[in-house]
């Protein structure tokens, strides 16, 4: 695959789709004395992270291997030829991290369970020593006020499972099964709030199909089981969490960007059409009882080949709550001569666009679009951001971290969710990314993300001014 590895794999597969002439840059503030109490009492306010991304301790205690351990120590996987091993130690640094989130003002702690720390082999034997680690966050964070919201899957599959076929393999179902149910049973007494799946569509497609993350596997052949089987785990692990936990407020999350047509043309929204049904639909209109959007993409009619009877209606959930994380949007440009999707992205720094770090558009607006979008469909449930932030080179001058743009950008795309709620958009709450600098997959440590800066080699934390900027914005 070219055209620089299909443009990053189309910015890492985060995309939501308008089919307009695309706009101009972002508008001033809208609301200059934004605070947190402007959007409501009930309003939830947190941090993200992911268990590969910060723990580390990657051989400690027992934790099995993952597809990530293995992919990130294959000579030219990842960017900068680092590991996830140590990362920013949240292993040992656990009850220090959740006292500086309390310090920030943080009340939801979004995190991820590491199914290799938990079943080394991916099935059958238990590691008491890792589900004794998720007790302590678990408790640290009840006691420190902090809402634990476990989310069962961020990438990190136990390499054994990935031996055997990983995601392409049916049986994958029985072991997301297994591994699901013993998480909520471990820990459903204390925690409620639970997400099934991250991005179903970047681990299934760049993972799978683009081969740019672990398991590092290319091609339509891949992608179509690995992508059914998810559907399906998607659901069941919904049905799982509402059988094991008593309460429970159920999720699962899904990355997109705004997307448009680079003109009001045929050709152009065409292209944007099958964006869309790939990018933004693919996973969320199934578990909404709609199927797979075949109409809009017709080369998803291969997957039919994996489904099984009965299927349809196992890759149906009844949903508390949708994760919609944005970071972006992309500007699409029809190309009948590329396959499937009949386009690509005009790259963001090509159209003279503010950009991140990691070349992503700024564009604020884009979040309100998607979540009127999203709104619309008519069962959908409350929406969460579980997921947005930005990337830009942090410089530390005397123990500070002044990140101006990264305080603008959030700024600027909490403005577009405070416009997009007093519309009567359901949505719910907002999970920044990160809270921490932390292991950025195929790109290692450069991107950083946080709100707290992570000095690598000691392991410093120093929370940056956007840190200080949300801890005053949020309020005690």
């Amino acid at each position: 695959m070219n055209r620089r590895e299909y443009l990053k794999a189309i910015s890492i597969l985060g995309a939501g789709i308008l089919s307009a002439p695309y706009l101009k840059a972002s508008e001033p503030f809208l609301n200059p004395e934004l605070k947190a109490s402007m959007f409501g009492s009930d309003f939830l306010w947190g941090a993200a992270t992911a268990a590969y991304q910060i723990e580390g301790a990657r051989n400690v205690d027992g934790k099995g291997e993952s597809i990530w351990d293995k992919f990130s120590h294959t000579k030219g996987k990842i960017k900068t030829g680092e590991t996830g091993d140590e990362a920013c130690d949240f292993y040992h640094h656990f009850e220090q991290d959740i006292l500086l989130m309390k310090s920030m003002n943080l009340k939801v702690f979004r995190f991820s369970i590491s199914w290799p720390r938990i079943f080394p082999n991916g099935t059958g034997e238990i590691n008491q020593a890792g589900v004794d680690f998720y007790h302590k966050v678990i408790d640290c964070c009840i006691k420190n006020g902090i809402q634990p919201w476990i989310t069962l899957y961020h990438w990190d599959l136990p390499q054994k499972l990935e031996d055997k076929g990983g995601w392409t393999n049916r049986e994958v179902i029985k072991w997301f099964t297994e591994y699901a149910d013993f998480v909520t049973k471990a820990y459903g007494l204390k925690v409620k709030n639970w997400m099934v799946l991250n991005e179903p569509l970047s681990y299934t497609a760049v993972g799978y199909l683009f081969g740019i993350h672990a398991p590092g596997h290319k091609g339509l052949k891949r992608f179509f089981p690995a992508a059914h089987h998810t559907t399906i785990c998607q659901a069941e692990g919904g049905r799982i969490i509402r059988r094991n936990v008593k309460d429970a407020n159920i999720g699962t999350t899904f990355s997109c960007s705004y997307i448009e047509g680079i003109k009001n043309k045929p050709k152009h929204l065409k292209s944007v059409k099958r964006f869309d049904a790939f990018v933004n639909r693919l996973f969320l209109e199934p578990a909404l009882g709609m199927g797979y959007p075949v109409n809009d993409l017709p080369v998803l009619k291969k997957i039919e080949k994996y489904m099984l009877p009965g299927d349809t209606e196992k890759m149906k959930f009844d949903f508390d709550f949708i994760g919609l994380q944005n970071y972006t949007r992309e500007i699409v440009k029809g190309n009948a001569l590329i396959p499937y999707l009949h386009g690509l992205p005009v790259p963001a720094k090509k159209r003279g666009a503010e950009i991140t770090e990691n070349g992503w558009e700024v564009y604020p607006e884009g979040i309100y679009h998607l979540l009127k979008k999203y709104a619309a469909y008519p069962n959908m449930p409350k929406i969460i951001i579980t997921e947005n932030g930005a990337a830009f080179e942090d410089t530390v001058e005397d123990g500070k971290i002044q990140d101006i743009k990264r305080t603008d950008f959030l700024k600027k795309y909490l403005e577009q969710v405070l416009k997009a709620k007093n519309e009567g958009v359901n949505v719910g709450g907002y999970f920044c990314w990160s809270f921490m600098d932390n292991f950025e997959w195929a790109e290692g440590f450069k991107p950083r993300f946080g709100l707290v800066h992570i000095d690598f080699k000691t392991q410093q934390r120093i929370v940056k001014d956007s840190g200080l900027w949300y801890k005053d914005f949020l309020g005690k």
